[in-house]
């Protein structure tokens, strides 16, 4: 079924999104898989890193991927120096966009406002930002909230801020890659949802927390360009 939209604004997940950090992280620490003469492959990396992130007292992403490392080499047999875990936090600079995200946000800001919606730390957000070309009209971060998603608190702060464009719940399309930060919670407080499958076709959730079930979104594309193809046409195609 085709229906035609009058959305006002995008509010975004970033990382997992738009920025591809399973890519970022398995690609830091298979390097140093491969500098101490070991192999292991980037699905068990991401795995072992989700266990991480998932343990009672997780601190603040990404400054929590000190912690993460440690957790990842004590886990998988690696170096576990000092050294190498501030590696990985500081590899979050060089963490690449989605091939399409670039192209497909700047088609998307021609007709909508854009905000960032993510559990990063304003510093990392800087970084990404600039990697996206600076596409946000505003930013809201676990530094301003106080808390992460999937928390709802963090989706009435980000929904305080919009107000003072004079747009409510009605007028937000909620685009996210995870179904437990993201889609679920976002359903279940009313937002229209648009989910972004960044691992459709691959086994398993990689570096991203499972759902205890999935939810059924407004919207589902395997990738940004999709949503942004789907825009130009001046319809979105609406999951049955």
């Amino acid at each position: 079924m085709h229906v035609k939209t009058d959305f006002k604004v995008l509010t975004f997940d970033v990382v997992g999104t738009l920025i591809d950090f399973e890519t970022g992280i398995a690609s830091y620490v298979q390097g140093v898989v491969e500098r101490a003469g070991l192999s292991v492959d980037g699905e068990t990396v991401l795995t072992a890193y989700r266990k991480a992130r998932a343990m009672p007292g997780a601190g603040l992403f990404p400054d929590d991927l000190v912690r993460c490392y440690l957790e990842i080499a004590r886990a998988l047999g690696l170096p576990a120096t000092d050294e190498a875990a501030q590696g990985l936090r500081q590899s979050v600079k060089d963490w690449p966009a989605f091939a399409d995200s670039v192209e497909a946000l700047a088609r998307l800001r021609k007709r909508y406002k854009l905000v960032a919606m993510t559990n990063a730390q304003n510093w990392a957000l800087a970084h990404f930002s600039r990697t996206l070309g600076n596409p946000f009209d505003l930013t809201v971060t676990v530094d301003d909230v106080g808390l992460e998603k999937p928390n709802p608190q963090f989706f009435a702060f980000a929904r305080g801020r919009i107000s003072a464009w004079g747009f409510g719940l009605k007028d937000i399309l909620h685009v996210a890659q995870s179904q437990y930060h993201d889609i679920g919670v976002a359903r279940e407080l009313g937002y229209t949802v648009c989910w972004i499958e960044r691992r459709k076709g691959r086994k398993g959730s990689g570096g991203t927390l499972e759902p205890a079930r999935l939810t059924t979104p407004d919207f589902h594309y395997s990738t940004l360009a999709e949503l942004a193809d789907a825009v130009d046409g001046r319809h979105l195609t609406q999951v049955a």
